[in-house]
């Protein structure tokens, strides 16, 4: 009995401590507040650092050679050249993000801020106008990342492109009445290595690069999440003042 009127007298006095901070971030929450901004851009750094470390590692190693060489379709070109777009994307909504963390931390966020602007727009507002206003905050972003994941997902039907026109490539080159024509079989053979090749190294490409692209795109999914639970929590801790 002593046992628990003593567990039940320290759960009063953690709960009565719990309700007298609870307004007052601990140190550790402000300072990983003020760094994630920071990991945004570090993750994304780290990531396609190691993802360009190894396009240059297999460059090196001969790999990409004959990727290149049997390009004679230029799909893995166009494949390469989308997934640079969908890069360059992810690196403005990375900053956009980071733009928009740092604004939190201002006591006065500045105009041209999405996150300012919603606190403007939240003043004197009642619960579920705040909801409303929080999800359609959410939606915006949720709609500025989207672009990432669309072009990782038009990587993988390039490549599946690419193994169709392979396919078509190979088949094309055989033709059933010089089958038996010794002669004919070099050329046949070569027309359906090549067409193979394309079918085989488009897929490659387009996946491997969907891939690398995909990380890209959890990370600002992350990011948007972040964003928005802390902006719906300081939208709440200004309307409750």
């Amino acid at each position: 009995m002593r046992g628990r009127s003593a567990a039940a007298g320290w759960r009063r006095i953690a709960m009565i401590s719990a309700a007298a901070f609870q307004d007052r971030p601990s140190p550790s929450d402000a300072a990983s507040r003020a760094t994630w901004r920071w990991m945004i851009a570090f993750r994304f750094l780290l990531i396609n650092m190691v993802g360009l470390a190894l396009v240059g590692a297999a460059w090196i190693a001969g790999i990409l050679d004959p990727v290149l060489a049997t390009d004679s379709t230029h799909l893995v070109k166009l494949i390469v050249a989308v997934f640079v777009v969908g890069l360059v994307w992810s690196a403005q909504r990375a900053l956009m993000l980071a733009r928009e963390l740092n604004a939190l931390d201002q006591a006065n966020p500045a105009g041209d801020s999405r996150v300012g602007q919603w606190l403007r727009a939240i003043r004197g507002s009642d619960a579920a106008m705040r909801a409303n206003l929080a999800a359609a905050f959410r939606l915006k972003i949720a709609h500025r990342i989207a672009s990432v994941r669309h072009l990782a997902g038009t990587l993988v039907l390039l490549g599946l492109i690419g193994t169709v026109v392979g396919f078509i490539q190979a088949l094309s080159g055989v033709q059933p009445d010089t089958v038996g024509d010794v002669a004919a079989i070099p050329g046949m053979v070569s027309r359906l290595l090549e067409g193979m090749a394309t079918a085989l190294f488009t897929t490659l490409v387009g996946s491997a690069l969907n891939i690398w692209l995909m990380l890209n795109y959890r990370l600002l999914e992350a990011g948007s999440v972040h964003l928005l639970a802390r902006l719906v929590e300081q939208g709440e801790a200004h309307a409750r003042a």
